[in-house]
């Protein structure tokens, strides 16, 4: 059993989408970001509490991502190729499409992503970790009025990605995120 510890954020989202999709059996304990009493490991959210593993905890989403994968060996491929793939596309998450503030670098980072997609599904390959950090990212930026249209590769993944039943019920799984997902489904409505 996994215990989650998180909030209504995008790195929340993350990691309880990874939990549903992999079908991984967790007990979520939901945090209220303005609560300073309520701590976790280094004061960081998300984390994960282990249980089967000793009670080992992970921290910041993208370690939790990749200990998910490598404990169930799913959304992550074995070979070191693969393997590689999806660790790039998990990086350009965390360095690029979560890093950027100008419009410029984002619509680059767009356009990177959208010359990945022609072709491909996924951007690494089969769905994978990679995929779920940077649908949130993506899905952040609509939320904040960013269109998506000019990318047609990119608009065709996050609608696919939004459709996954993983994904939907990972969203919920969140307390606020609940009350937000009618305003959300409005702003995805450009993905459509």
């Amino acid at each position: 059993m996994i215990d989650l510890y998180s909030a209504a954020t995008p790195d929340g989202h993350m990691v309880s989408i990874a939990l549903e999709e992999l079908q991984l059996p967790y007990a979520l304990h939901a945090l209220d970001k303005q609560n300073s009493e309520q701590t976790v490991s280094y004061g960081r959210i998300p984390a994960i509490n282990d249980r089967d593993e000793d009670n080992f905890v992970v921290f910041e989403s993208g370690a939790i991502l990749i200990y998910l994968s490598e404990k169930t060996g799913k959304l992550m491929p074995s070979d070191m190729k693969g393997r590689s793939k999806v660790l790039q596309w998990l990086m350009f998450q965390m360095g690029g499409i979560d890093a950027i503030k100008d419009e410029a670098s984002r619509m680059h980072l767009f356009r990177v992503m959208d010359e990945r997609l022609q072709g491909n599904e996924y951007l690494a390959g089969d769905y994978s970790i990679a995929d779920i950090a940077n649908w949130v990212r993506i899905r952040t930026h609509m939320r904040s009025g960013i269109s998506v249209d000019d990318f047609p590769n990119l608009k065709r993944w996050a609608q696919a990605i939004k459709a996954r039943s993983g994904v939907q019920r990972g969203l919920l799984m969140l307390p606020s995120s609940r009350d937000i997902e009618a305003d959300l489904d409005e702003s995805m409505e450009k993905f459509a």
